[in-house]
Formats: C-alpha cells, sequence, structure tokens
C-alpha cells in the first residue's frame, strides 16, 4: 500500500490523489456513522484517525527516498559510503533518488580507490626502503665495506624509491588537471628509438626491435608525454619478457590516426587481467612476480586519455605466446579529462562505446560483494515532533496492536448492550493491564502508585449508578494514568502528558506499519490464517445452522449481540475508537515524550524588589480582605444588611466562586515568585520564605472563609452536586497550599507536583467513596424534617445511589422523591448502588398523577 502510487510520475499529481483519497476516505467513514445513528462525538476521531492511517500509508512511499536520502547522506559524513536508496517511483524524487545513488556509487569507488592508493604506496615504499636502511646499517656498523658493489645496491634502491616518486607526482598531475597537451609534428621512428636506447641502458637481456609503416610517419603527439608511454610499455615488456626474449614494437599509420603495438614473449596475460592491470598497483607483480611500482601501465592509461585514445591487451598472434598491448591514438589529439563511459545514443538507441569500460577498481581475487545495506529508517513524524519525542529503535510490537485490537472488540460487545457496570469495568481493566504491561516505567514507584489509583477511580463504574461523578473520575483516572506513563513531576508536565495521548496517534503511525509488518510476516502468518480461516468458519456455519434450528438460533443471541448493520457499524466504530485509544496509549507507554523541561531553572531577577514589590501588595489586598471578614464577624448581619443591602446568605454566596479563583492564582503567583526571586544571600532566602509563607497563610484562611461561606449557603439554600463539587475542589486547593508551604519550608519542591496530582485523583476518589448523592439526598432529608423545605424535583433526578437515603423520608411524601421504576440489570451491568436500590424502588413505586398535587403542597422549595 506505501508504495501504490509509485506509478504516477508527478509529485503534484500524487499530492492530489492523496488530498481526494483521504477525503473520501473521511467522507465515507462519516457517512456510514451518520447514517447508522453513530453519535457525533464517536465519529469524528474515528473518522480523523482512519483518515490519517490512510494520508500515512499513502504518504510513506512519497517521502521514504528523501528520508533515506537523509539517512545515507549521514552515513556518508562518517565515511561510511554503502548506503544506498531504494528507489521505485518514476517521480522526481524517485528520479533525484537514483542520481543519489550514482553519486553514491562513485564516491564510493573514489574512496576505496584512495584507501588502496594509501595502502599499495606504503607497500610498494616499504620494500625499498627496508633494503635501503639494511644496507646503510651493515655500513654503519661495519659489516660490509663500502665496496662499489653494496654503493651500487644502496644506489639501486634509492633510484627505484626515486622512480616511484616520480611516477606518483606524474599520475597525480594528471589527475588533477594539470597535464596539458603541447603537440608538435614528431617523427615516430625517432621516438620508438629514443625510447628503445634508454630501455637498453637498463641492461635487461632482450633484444628490441622497431617497426614502423610508412617510415617516414610522423604523428602529432604531446613528445614528451608519449614517449613516457613508450618507455613505460617497453620497461614492462622487458621485464616479463625471458632472457634472450625479443621485445617487438610497431607503429602503423591508420586512416583515423595511427596505432602503436608492443609485443613481447613472456608467459602473457590471461584475460581476466587486461582491466586490472592498467589500475594503479594492478602491475603483473601480483602474479608473475614482477619488480616495478604498478603505476607504469596506470601513467600509460592516462596519457592515452589525455590523446583520446584508447589502450589495452589484446590476444597475441596466431602461434606466438607472450602479452600483447595496442594502443590507438587519433590524428587530431583531443585531450579528455574525464573517464569513458557508456551512453546511448538518440537516434539509434544503441550503446555507443566511446572507450572499452573499464573497472572503478580492481575486482579480481575478491569475494562476490552483497548488496548495500538499506539505510536505517527514519520515523515520518520525526520532523514534526523533533526532540520533544524522539523514537531511538523503537522496533514494531504485534503483541500491543493484537491486545489493543482485542481490548476494542471487547468494548464493542460489552458498550453498546449493557449499562455503565462490571462490563464496563472489565473493559478498563484491560485496557489499563495493556498499557501498564508496555509502559517503559512500569517499575517506577509514582506509575505503579498511578496504576493502583487508576483501577480504584475506574471501580466506580460498578460502585456507583450517579454517572457524574463516575465521569470525573475516568476523566481524572486518565489524567493519572497518562502521567504515570510518562513519569512526569511537574505540571507542566502532566499538562504535555494529556496532550501527548492524542498526539500518540499521529506520533505512532509508523510505529503502527512496522507493528502491522511484524504481524503479517513470515513467521506470524500461520497464525493469521488459522485466526481469518477460524472466524470465518464459525461465521459460515454458524448462520447456516441458525437459520436451519430455531432452538440453535436461541442458543447463538443469547451469546452473540445484536449483528443489525446499524448496530455492526456501532460496534466497528466502538472497536476503532477504544482500541485506538489503547494503542495510542501503549505506544506512549513505550515510547513516552521528553514532557519535563531541560532549560534548567528560570534566570532569577536583578533586583529583590522586582519580585517583592507585587508579593507585598498581594498581601497587603488580602489582608485588607481579611479586615472586611473580621468586620463582617463582628459586626453582624445587620450591619452587613445596612451596608451591602444583602443577606447574609446572599453575601456568602456572591464570594465563594471569586475566592476560589483567588486560591488557584495565588499559587501560580507563589510559584512565578519562587522562580524568579534569587537566593544568593540569607536575606533573598528570608524575604522568600516570609513574603510567600505570608502569602500561603492568608490563603489557608481564604479557603477557610470560602468553605464557611459555603456551609452557610448550603444551610440556607440546600446541598447539591455542584456545590459538593466545588467544596472538595477548595478544600484540595487548601491542601495544596500547605504542601507548597512545608516545600518552602523544606527547600526541596521536587515531590509537590505529583503529590498535588495523586492528592486530586484520591480526593475525588473519597468523594465517590462517600455516595456523593445518597449524601446529597440525607442532608436534604435532613433538612426537610427541620425546617420543612425541600425541593423533590431535584431529588427526583439522583441516581439509585441516593435510594437508601430518600427512604427515609416520611411515608406520606416518599413517593415524590422515589418515581423511577425498577430495572432488572444482566450480570455484565451489575452495579452496587442500582442493586441496593432496587428493592427499594420495587416497594415505593408511586403514581405521580395521584402524588403530585400531595407532593406539592408538601413540599416549600427554597433554591
Amino acid at each position: 500500500m506505501n508504495r501504490a502510487l509509485d506509478g504516477v510520475n508527478s509529485v503534484k499529481v500524487k499530492l492530489g490523489l492523496l488530498v481526494a483519497i483521504s477525503v473520501v476516505v473521511a467522507s465515507v467513514v462519516a457517512a456510514i456513522g451518520a447514517g447508522s445513528g453513530v453519535g457525533f462525538w464517536l465519529s469524528i476521531p474515528v473518522t480523523v484517525a482512519l483518515a490519517l492511517g490512510v494520508t500515512q500509508l499513502l504518504a510513506v512511499g512519497m517521502t521514504s527516498p528523501l528520508r533515506e536520502m537523509t539517512a545515507v547522506a549521514r552515513q556518508m559524513a562518517r565515511g561510511d559510503y554503502s548506503g544506498r536508496v531504494t528507489a521505485t517511483s518514476s517521480d522526481e524524487v524517485g528520479d533525484l533518488a537514483r542520481a543519489f545513488n550514482r553519486m553514491a556509487e562513485d564516491l564510493a569507488a573514489v574512496d576505496r580507490q584512495r584507501r588502496e592508493l594509501v595502502a599499495n604506496v606504503s607497500h610498494e615504499l616499504r620494500t625499498p626502503l627496508t633494503a635501503l636502511c639494511a644496507v646503510l646499517e651493515n655500513l654503519v656498523d661495519g659489516v660490509a665495506e663500502p665496496d662499489p658493489v653494496t654503493l651500487g645496491t644502496a644506489l639501486a634502491q634509492a633510484e627505484r624509491l626515486s622512480a616511484l616518486a616520480s611516477d606518483l607526482l606524474d599520475l597525480a598531475r594528471v589527475d588533477a588537471g594539470h597535464a596539458e597537451l603541447t603537440t608538435t609534428a614528431v617523427p615516430v621512428r625517432a621516438l620508438l628509438e629514443r625510447a628503445v636506447a634508454e630501455a637498453r641502458v637498463v641492461g635487461r637481456a632482450v633484444t628490441y626491435e622497431v617497426s614502423v609503416t610508412p617510415a617516414a610517419m610522423t604523428a602529432p603527439v604531446d613528445e614528451p608525454r608519449v614517449h613516457q608511454l613508450v618507455a613505460n610499455l617497453l620497461d614492462n615488456a622487458s621485464r616479463h619478457s625471458p632472457v634472450g626474449g625479443v621485445v617487438r614494437i610497431s607503429a602503423v599509420d591508420l586512416p583515423e590516426g595511427w596505432r602503436l603495438e608492443v609485443t613481447d614473449q613472456g608467459p602473457g596475460l590471461p584475460v581476466s587481467l587486461r582491466d586490472r592491470v592498467f589500475e594503479r598497483f594492478g602491475s603483473f607483480t601480483d602474479t608473475e612476480g614482477g619488480g616495478g611500482t604498478g603505476l607504469g601501465l596506470a601513467i600509460a592509461r592516462w596519457v592515452t586519455d589525455l590523446h583520446g585514445g584508447t589502450i589495452g591487451f589484446i590476444d597475441p598472434e596466431p602461434g606466438a605466446t607472450g602479452a600483447r598491448v595496442r594502443v590507438d591514438l587519433p590524428r587530431e589529439p583531443r585531450q579528455r579529462t574525464q573517464p569513458p563511459s557508456t551512453d546511448l545514443s538518440p537516434t539509434t538507441q544503441e550503446p555507443v562505446m566511446t572507450q572499452p569500460p573499464l573497472p572503478p577498481y580492481p575486482t579480481s581475487r575478491r569475494e562476490p560483494v552483497p548488496p548495500p545495506p538499506s539505510p536505517p529508517q527514519v520515523p515520518t513524524t520525526d520532523p514534526l515532533f523533533g526532540s520533544f519525542w524522539p523514537e531511538v529503535n523503537l522496533s514494531g510490537n504485534a503483541l500491543a496492536v493484537v491486545a489493543s485490537v482485542a481490548v476494542g472488540v471487547l468494548a464493542a460487545l460489552l458498550f453498546p448492550d449493557y449499562n455503565l457496570g462490571l462490563g464496563t469495568f472489565l473493559v478498563l481493566l484491560a485496557a489499563g493491564a495493556t498499557v501498564l504491561r508496555f509502559s517503559v516505567n512500569r517499575r517506577s514507584p509514582f506509575t505503579l502508585a498511578c496504576a493502583v489509583l487508576c483501577a480504584l477511580l475506574a471501580s466506580t463504574v460498578m460502585i456507583r449508578d450517579a454517572e457524574w461523578v463516575v465521569v470525573l473520575c475516568l476523566f481524572a483516572g486518565g489524567a493519572v494514568c497518562v502521567a504515570g506513563l510518562v513519569n512526569g513531576r511537574t505540571l507542566p508536565a502532566f499538562v504535555l502528558a494529556g496532550i501527548s495521548w492524542p498526539l500518540a496517534g499521529i506520533r505512532g503511525l509508523p510505529w503502527l506499519g512496522r507493528s502491522l509488518r511484524e504481524i503479517t510476516g513470515a513467521r506470524n502468518a500461520a497464525v493469521l490464517r488459522t485466526v481469518v480461516l477460524s472466524v470465518l468458519g464459525l461465521i459460515v456455519f454458524g448462520a447456516l445452522f441458525a437459520s436451519a434450528d430455531a432452538l440453535f438460533r436461541e442458543w447463538a443471541d443469547a451469546v452473540l449481540p445484536e449483528l443489525e448493520l446499524d448496530s455492526v457499524i456501532l460496534r466497528a466504530f466502538i472497536t476503532v475508537a477504544v482500541g485506538g485509544a489503547v494503542l495510542a496509549a501503549s505506544y506512549l507507554a513505550l515510547n513516552p515524550p521528553r514532557v519535563e523541561p531541560n532549560g534548567g531553572p528560570a534566570r532569577p531577577v536583578a533586583q529583590r524588589y522586582e519580585w517583592l514589590a507585587p508579593v507585598l501588595l498581594i498581601d497587603g489586598v488580602f489582608l485588607v480582605f481579611l479586615g472586611a471578614q473580621v468586620t463582617v464577624m463582628f459586626g453582624g448581619h445587620d450591619y452587613l444588611a445596612r451596608t451591602t443591602g444583602l443577606t447574609y446568605a446572599e453575601y456568602v454566596h456572591q464570594g465563594f466562586g471569586q475566592l476560589t479563583v483567588a486560591t488557584a492564582l495565588t499559587l501560580l503567583v507563589v510559584w512565578a515568585a519562587a522562580r524568579k526571586a534569587p537566593r544568593t544571600t540569607r536575606e533573598d532566602v528570608a524575604w522568600l520564605r516570609g513574603s510567600l509563607g505570608l502569602l500561603c497563610t492568608l490563603t489557608l484562611v481564604v479557603v477557610g472563609s470560602a468553605l464557611y461561606r459555603m456551609h452557610v449557603y448550603q444551610d440556607a439554600y440546600g446541598f447539591t452536586r455542584l456545590r459538593l463539587v466545588v467544596d472538595v475542589f477548595e478544600g484540595w486547593l487548601g491542601l495544596v497550599v500547605i504542601g507548597v508551604m512545608v516545600a518552602g519550608l523544606t527547600a526541596g519542591a521536587a515531590w509537590v507536583g505529583r503529590a498535588a496530582l495523586l492528592s486530586g485523583a484520591t480526593a475525588l476518589l473519597l468523594l465517590a467513596a462517600i455516595n456523593p448523592d445518597a449524601w446529597i439526598a440525607e442532608h436534604n432529608v435532613s433538612r426537610y424534617a427541620e425546617t420543612g423545605k425541600i425541593d423533590f424535583d431535584y431529588l427526583r433526578g439522583l441516581s439509585a445511589d441516593a435510594a437508601p437515603a430518600l427512604a427515609k423520608l416520611p411515608e406520606d411524601v416518599i413517593d415524590c422523591a422515589l418515581v423511577r421504576e425498577p430495572r432488572d440489570d444482566a450480570w455484565l451491568e451489575w452495579n452496587l448502588g442500582r442493586h441496593r436500590a432496587e428493592s427499594i424502588l420495587k416497594e415505593h413505586q408511586g403514581d405521580a398523577e395521584l402524588t403530585g398535587s400531595e407532593c406539592e403542597r408538601a413540599a416549600v422549595v427554597v433554591r
């Protein structure tokens, strides 16, 4: 699938197809969901997830060559030229990838030649240097006399070193392009005879024969260069000819130029080595034991290239032995510095060989070269998330995918048919166990504490019937879960962790692809086929037997969920949503982001007053507020009514929300001041602790005032869910303030963030433990007994958790609060609150028409 667009030869067209396919997939999925009654809250995330998945599958083939090129370029920067790019597409990116591979091959050849040149030069220099050092050492130690023979030996070794240096300099000039041609009309016979005369000086026991046709032939060449070429060929031929052998050198005039051949009577050269000997240090020395530097033929080839000619070994004449080298030079030399290549003629589309192709480096006597390794895959989303969320050596995990899908299927089987209860808890428990199984931080005490707290929060679905507190607990459980997965410490880290969970659906797409390839790999293919065939057989034969036998159909209906089209679509959406959420959390567990800031502590301000003045002003505002509270306390309700025109109940209700916000903002002020205040002297620390300690103390007084205000208001107007939750929230803020004060005294605040998170989740868990609906109902019942004031409309909206408390109402009004019908829950939706209320509701089933007027007369509602 990731190579589906390789046949398209334009990046623009690919992008258009990618957008079109993604939009079509999203539209079709959304239309199917809407037509089957799938809720908006479920349809949108599933649609987005599927569209992103299709985009990832199609886009990975478009961008993988670019990522591979980046990886290979990094390898090249480290000196490794073995990497290659997979180039399967036919668009501009594919062309770039193929050009990149050709460049990599050229660079690899150049690097290999460079390494071999250094190694071979070192080898060639070591032999004469060793011999020369030995001779000189014998002379110094007196072992040998400085006679002509000894000095001649030393001179021969020095001359060999000189020849090697000269050859290397000549070759370097040619490689650098500094060997310019200076052509003149040169008599060929005179040129060859001078070269033969110099060859005879070496003293090898061979005979040279020169033949030029026509005898007066001249050729436009660079005489020093061609003389060097001929001398190198004669030196090579004389070294490999037997004693008394004949070396023939001939020149022939041709219509397009002239030809030079040198033939010896030596052992000859195998066809497999005819190209290799022209490489640097690729001489006969490797096979025949000759001498020389191994650069002569390489220089001869480069001289030929400079003139635009060709050189190569050919078969000897019939009946003859030895090596035969042929050089063809053009009549008009045309300098060529680039190596020969094979191209395609634009008119004939057939290969046009400008020169016999030569290997870039020796290939004989080497083992077959394996194909270059593929570069490491760089995830597509790496550039998007950068250092915040790296992914290092994270392999695919088939078990995580299978387990997440299994949780999604379990949710699809239970959620549509059963209310919140035991089945929901089993799904949540399976999801939590799956995520914890793959967490890299599962041995951390904080992560384990979060896991236990999450399980307790999830258990509220089968303990309480009040959905509002269950939903709060589930949200808190999710927050604690992701905080534990990333092993965070601070409030910003917890916020980033919460954001990272949905982002993991994007960040983990490459990992998902690797996991799916692992599932469909050869190792798991048999298991996958078995599962598919088993499910297919179960569906086919089960449907046949269900249609053939009524009793079998009844049994199947009791075991299997409803399988109508709308139900199947809904279950598919639930599977994708729940399974995707668990899979994203599993990726978050396997590869948590770096949520903790790594920039170090904040830079403190230069002057103390920059932070101290605002803090002292806020302290002053708090003191003035507390003065107003004291005035109200001692002035009484009459003074308050006379001054503000409000009753005390109205007065306390008016300011509770503002005090809650002030408490939260105080924590922000303390955090900012602690980060910006310098601590270089004892006075700095004293001012910091004194001013912030005073602010925290005043904040605790504000918390107490807020809680007292809410208590007074509840006595006047009754208890509700919102008022109870706000009470718990304000109390938790007060607890956090105490923690901040302790941290300030001990100069260690690393534990405050985790303590605040765990204490907040624990407070919510305790709220669920006290059965809030029953607590609210009980206080309203007590208030009714004392004042006769009650709101039956509000009480009828409470959950079944409140039934035991409402059953304490007088018999004449109890049916006003208990008007819901009892229901028989299946075992998978068992819930403690509904179970306890079942018998009470069956006993007190009121008739709304008969009791409505009585309820209105019995209730004195004060909201």
